[in-house]
């Protein structure tokens, strides 16, 4: 009876943290990287690879030489250039509807748009920031470019 006790309790611990690590998805996945790149997350600094996830909340900062490639949920592509600072502000997605939102700045340096889903459904929830604009997305290509001091 013991042992059956054990077994339903650690059951229930193991359903209980399952759940808990599935309430925060991550936002996307990078894709690839080059020279110097990191992910800032909860004031922790990790070099950007291949692989690693991408939570909303997430900064990605590269270096002179660096360069980050991601794919969002929805099939969002981020291409994030050299000298870069991009926050992945606010970022949610249901893949069954396509809606959500997706809120991001680009502090400075380059990125690279190309739209997916959540934007062709959701039109006007998408938008990305820089320090003098507000860009609303529709579905498109497009290239956000903050020079230093903007």
């Amino acid at each position: 009876m013991r042992n059956l006790k054990v077994a339903a309790a650690t059951a229930a611990l193991t359903l209980l943290m399952a759940g808990a690590g599935a309430a925060e998805q991550p936002a996307g996945m990078v894709k690839t990287t080059k020279g110097a790149a990191s992910i800032e997350r909860a004031g922790k600094q990790t070099p950007a690879a291949a692989g690693a996830a991408l939570m909303a909340s997430d900064r990605v900062v590269t270096g002179a030489d660096g360069s980050v490639g991601i794919t969002l949920r929805d099939e969002t592509l981020l291409a994030v250039g050299p000298n870069s600072n991009v926050w992945l502000e606010k970022y949610a997605f249901d893949p069954t509807s396509h809606e959500g939102v997706l809120n991001a700045t680009v502090k400075r340096g380059t990125l690279g748009v190309i739209s997916g889903k959540l934007s062709k459904q959701s039109p006007g929830a998408v938008q990305f920031r820089t320090p003098t604009s507000i860009l609303g997305v529709r579905g498109t290509e497009f290239l956000i470019d903050v020079k230093d001091g903007e």
